[in-house]
């Protein structure tokens, strides 16, 4: 039987929520995270951290989690229904950036385990987890950047998986509602384990590591660009696309509420401040049009 070590994994996921706490933090200059440890009565906890009126950083929540429990939430099961039944173990670390600049994009980021397990039988396990960005004020050189770092790690795992990985990013950061993406994707994958566990947790290191190497520089690049009351309140606005996404369809928000988990942890994802407006549609030829028309459906980069 294959040898499946969580307490590496466990240790990975801890020192990857230092390290871009740390990387955050200098880069801001201007705020430090503030931890919550938490406990969760059914079993497990984590410990959550979030920076909050930084210097570059309005808010930015990065939350390792390690929960437990004796059965599935249904958000797990409800395309595994072969898992109904089992114990279960899922621990991640799960990070949300909301600068205050427009002209810097918002940028989520997720790795995480799960396993299962009943007596008598093999466990089943998995890593998910991926990475994308959401701009208000887009620069091609920026979202190129980006996919670049992400088909630079991706490499060693196999021609494909870029590809692969980047089109369910596409897919699944899609608000079928409003017939646009959050934002200009980046990698998505779950129920990785057919590479066996040595191979599915350096992909997944990999993913993890690779975060910081993503969005800093776009940070340091954009951080100090004038910007007006027009930019922000543009950018408040398509905030609100952000809340509409974690709210209805997020699947890690949803497998959070429903394990019982910290409530203040699962939802530090929304922005600090967000609006909606009846009816909005951008100027023609606008800076906020260029987000619509070049940037929120699936494209090459």
């Amino acid at each position: 039987m294959e040898h499946v070590d969580k307490h590496a994994v466990k240790a990975f996921l801890l020192s990857l929520q230092d390290q871009i706490c740390q990387s955050l933090e200098n880069q801001d200059k201007g705020a430090v995270f503030e931890q919550d440890e938490w406990q969760r009565e059914q079993g497990g906890g984590g410990r959550s951290r979030v920076l909050r009126q930084g210097s570059v950083f309005e808010q930015a929540g990065v939350n390792f989690s390690h929960v437990f429990g004796t059965k599935m939430p249904a958000s797990a099961t409800a395309h595994r229904p072969e898992l109904a039944g089992r114990s279960f173990e899922a621990m991640g670390v799960s990070l949300v950036i909301h600068p205050n600049s427009p002209y810097i994009p918002t940028s989520h980021a997720n790795v995480r385990f799960f396993i299962a397990e009943k007596e008598g039988e093999a466990p089943v396990w998995w890593f998910g987890g991926g990475f994308d960005l959401t701009p208000f004020y887009p620069f091609e050189e920026d979202c190129q950047h980006w996919h670049n770092t992400a088909k630079h790690l991706c490499a060693p795992f196999g021609d494909d998986i870029y590809d692969q990985h980047k089109a369910w990013c596409d897919k699944y950061f899609f608000l079928p509602h409003r017939n646009e993406t959050r934002g200009v994707g980046g990698l998505f994958f779950d129920d990785l384990n057919e590479w066996g566990f040595e191979q599915s947790f350096a992909y997944t290191q990999a993913v993890g590591n690779g975060f910081i190497d993503g969005y800093l520089p776009i940070v340091q690049r954009r951080q100090d660009i004038p910007y007006g009351e027009r930019e922000r309140e543009f950018q408040l606005y398509r905030r609100g696309r952000y809340v509409e996404f974690n709210l209805v369809y997020d699947r890690g928000t949803l497998f959070g509420l429903q394990s019982g988990g910290r409530t203040e942890s699962i939802l530090m994802s929304m922005p600090p401040l967000a609006r909606w407006e009846y009816c909005y549609e951008p100027k023609a030829g606008s800076a906020e049009a260029d987000l619509y028309e070049n940037y929120l459906q699936p494209r090459e980069w």
